[in-house]
């Protein structure tokens, strides 16, 4: 059974650590400075906290499931790990980044392993962490000529995951991350678009704020639907959000990315609010409320 280490035990890495455990993987994760949170989402999934020099000598694939903003910072740490080993045979096959990072920092990480036995996948992860009768997707893409290796990581498809490989012409590493930011750019620039929406109508009133969610539950009620569902899934993710959203801008470039940029400064504030006075994210929660109430009485 293949052996793989999921960094680190936030929501989507522990949802997928638990679906390969399930599945007859051992599953090895790192948790020094995790917070109590994630050392308990790691002992539910069954993940196996080892000191983090060891875990290249126990794993067959790392998968970096971090936030966009470490994502480079933690290859740069696996591949001085990986020098510490000159010399030793290991077990492990690739480098897998998952993060939703711009095409370029996916191919800077890919360029950190060059020369090495170790091979590197660009993965990006579409959908939200595991569930019951739910999966998201990996696409993955490699280098040419490295399609041994990432034959064996769709060969993990047996172990839960659901792989599907990036393949055809101009197919490299960057496409996997350029999938997931196009997919982001609705999902993650949608949570923004309602997050702005609703914090500028409060601004002007609360009258205005009320009146917002009364017409949206006429007009746009599949809208609304999606507000209900996914502001609250933002707030907390919203510190994580800003990277990718600069990541989204450098990424779109040109006049585009202000868009991008925007959204990562109201990410910001949101993520600044939970941190502090946390009266952006009272409205939010408050907005959020009464779509759930005018939803109610519409039906």
């Amino acid at each position: 059974m293949p052996a793989i280490t999921v960094i680190s035990a936030g929501a989507m890495g522990s949802a997928i650590a638990k679906r390969l455990v399930q599945s007859g993987c051992t599953v090895y994760t790192n948790l020094d400075n995790r917070s109590p949170a994630a050392h308990q989402r790691a002992l539910d999934a069954g993940m196996i906290n080892l000191p983090f020099e060891t875990l290249l000598s126990k794993s067959n694939f790392i998968l970096s499931i971090v936030p966009p903003g470490e994502a480079f910072a933690f290859a740069q740490k696996i591949r001085n790990t990986l020098g510490a080993h000159s010399g030793s045979a290991l077990p492990l096959r690739a480098f897998v980044d998952c993060n939703a990072v711009n095409p370029e920092t996916v191919k800077r990480i890919g360029g950190l392993f060059s020369g090495t036995p170790v091979g590197f996948i660009d993965a990006g992860i579409v959908g939200t962490p595991p569930r019951e009768g739910w999966d998201p997707t990996f696409y993955a893409c490699s280098e040419p000529g490295t399609q041994d290796v990432l034959e064996e990581f769709a060969a993990l498809s047996q172990y839960g995951l659901k792989v599907s490989l990036l393949k055809g012409e101009g197919a490299g590493i960057g496409d996997a991350s350029s999938l997931k930011l196009c997919e982001s750019m609705m999902k993650k620039g949608s949570i923004g678009l309602f997050m702005t929406m609703m914090l500028t109508a409060h601004r002007s009133s609360p009258a205005t704020a009320n009146a917002l969610m009364k017409e949206l539950s006429i007009s746009q009620p599949a809208l609304m639907s999606r507000l209900i569902q996914t502001v609250p899934e933002g707030i907390p993710k919203a510190y994580r959000f800003v990277a990718e959203m600069e990541g989204l801008a450098e990424f779109v470039g040109g006049g585009e990315a202000d868009v991008f940029m925007g959204f990562a400064r109201v990410f910001e504030k949101v993520a600044g609010s939970l941190q502090g006075d946390g009266v952006d994210v009272e409205t939010l929660r408050r907005g959020v409320e009464q779509a759930l109430e005018l939803q109610g009485t519409s039906k």
